[in-house]
């Protein structure tokens, strides 16, 4: 049943199968058939595309997943954006589930703010909104010019732990990192769990060195400003020694983060986790990246389940750990396009959700 108003357009990008897959599960619960679109690849490597049906006047939305080539994932983007915009499309819609480059969002020394950069381009190719889930950093939202929807996949994640995890009542939210203690904190509080933070792990790489004003002028240059002058240093981190603040000992540890791609440091905090105590150990996250061995490492790891939702595909990932589980978040996309095309408020999917979720 045609649940939408006339005039929606929904293609998907090839980029990869589970684009395809993911995009027809929405077009299933939307009651449309995915639009005509051809793509490929050049034999340069030249992404090629042309629009095969008319969009003129029409609610575009476009689906694209990140695949494990992400630069031809985000030309293929761009230029189906602008294919739909000089065929005079009403609007067009990127329904992008993760936001690619997302972890580059902050200064770094003599470095660029690449997030910054994709998003200017997104929007210089057409691009009029975007639905997105879980922004790694959610001043992201403020390096676009137009409407930004960030979903957030935490009610199906939490209802995977209620259903699935049978004895989750005498489970811990675990934040691997204080940086992750308020996501964690939600994930408790909706739970009625306590919570617990692991202090003392290696610093990531985007909290080190992050506003790029980390190199002193000379001394010549101080003295020419003010003969007196002198800038105070801080002291050098020292990394403190592992501590888990928190009681796990005895049971089970639900790891909650926003992405996973190098389990390095999950690998560490389930080490950790272990000789706590816990008993069991999940690791649940929006995105699943996954890249380069990760399948093996948890293969091989004390973590015993890792949960993450198909705004990323991971089939293969999958072949290769049984470990990892996916949710399903089609439903939520599909709501989102079905109410941005009808003019509807989109505040039913944001219920309950606070400025600090």
């Amino acid at each position: 049943m045609n649940i939408t108003k006339g005039g929606l357009v929904l293609f998907s990008g090839n980029s990869n199968p589970s684009c395809m897959e993911l995009a027809k599960k929405i077009s299933e619960r939307l009651g449309v058939e995915l639009g005509k679109v051809q793509v490929h690849q050049e034999p340069n490597r030249e992404t090629r595309v042309q629009i095969q049906e008319s969009v003129r006047g029409k609610d575009v939305f476009i689906i694209q997943t990140v695949s494990k080539d992400v630069n031809t994932t985000i030309m293929e983007l761009l230029i189906m954006v602008y294919a739909c915009r000089t065929s005079c499309s009403k609007s067009i819609i990127g329904v992008v589930p993760y936001f690619p480059y997302s972890k580059q969002c902050k200064m770094r020394k003599r470095g660029s703010i690449v997030s910054k950069l994709l998003a200017s381009m997104m929007c210089k190719a057409g691009l009029t909104h975007l639905i997105t889930m879980d922004l790694h950093q959610k001043e992201i939202q403020g390096f676009f010019n137009i409407p930004v929807d960030n979903l957030r996949a935490s009610p199906f994640l939490i209802q995977y732990i209620q259903e699935e995890i049978p004895d989750y009542r005498n489970a811990v939210i675990v934040a691997k990192s204080p940086s992750s203690a308020k996501r964690a904190q939600s994930f408790a509080e909706r739970l009625r769990l306590g919570i617990a933070v692991i202090h003392g792990e290696a610093q990531d790489a985007e909290s080190d060195l992050v506003d790029g004003r980390h190199s002193p002028p000379s001394v010549k240059n101080i003295a020419s400003l003010h003969p007196t002058l002198e800038i105070p240093m801080l002291i050098p981190k020292e990394k403190p020694p592992i501590t888990v603040v928190g009681d796990v000992g005895g049971r089970i540890a639900i790891i909650v983060d926003d992405i996973i791609d190098d389990v390095d440091s999950f690998l560490a905090a389930a080490e950790t986790l272990k000789e706590r105590g816990a008993y069991k150990i999940f690791v649940m996250a929006t995105h699943g990246l996954l890249s380069s061995d990760a399948p093996r490492l948890i293969e091989e790891s004390a973590i015993d389940e890792v949960v993450v939702t198909n705004t990323i595909p991971h089939e293969i990932q999958k072949l290769q750990c049984p470990k990892i589980k996916t949710v399903d978040i089609s439903m939520i996309l599909s709501e989102a396009i079905r109410r941005i095309h009808n003019g509807e408020s989109m505040s039913y999917l944001f219920r309950n959700i606070g400025l600090d979720d």
